[in-house]
């Protein structure tokens, strides 16, 4: 009798456990594809606003027609051309690298180019 009443016991944790473990579980069809994405940003100094801006200034960057406003950690719009941020400002300002930039309104946007997300906007 006393098998019994374990065995009885040891079949009803096995259910709750398996019940619980099924309420965990989204319903079927139901399973969405979970991306985290984080946005990387630089804070740039002042002597480094200075390099940027006057690159742009000295090399008449075109300046790139956007319609949306533009904020950091916001994904740049496909029809925006941007470019690889040349030499001269990455060898003094070596953040920028990684990125690419382009001209929006007189103020410089460098743009994560796997994410095509903003990481920092030069006034």
């Amino acid at each position: 009798m006393k098998r019994l009443w374990i065995a009885g016991l040891a079949a009803a944790g096995v259910m709750a456990g398996t019940s619980v473990m099924a309420q965990d579980e989204a319903p079927a069809g139901t399973m969405e594809k979970q991306t985290t994405t984080t946005t990387t940003t630089w804070t740039v100094k002042p002597e480094e606003r200075t390099v940027i801006h006057d690159y742009v200034v000295k090399e008449r960057v075109r300046p790139e027609r956007v319609k949306e406003e533009i904020s950091v950690g916001m994904p740049v719009p496909t029809d925006v051309e941007m470019q690889p941020v040349p030499e001269e400002i990455y060898e003094k300002v070596p953040e920028a690298r990684n990125y690419q930039y382009f001209d929006w309104n007189g103020r410089v946007v460098f743009v994560d180019p796997g994410s095509r997300k903003v990481v920092q906007i030069v006034d």
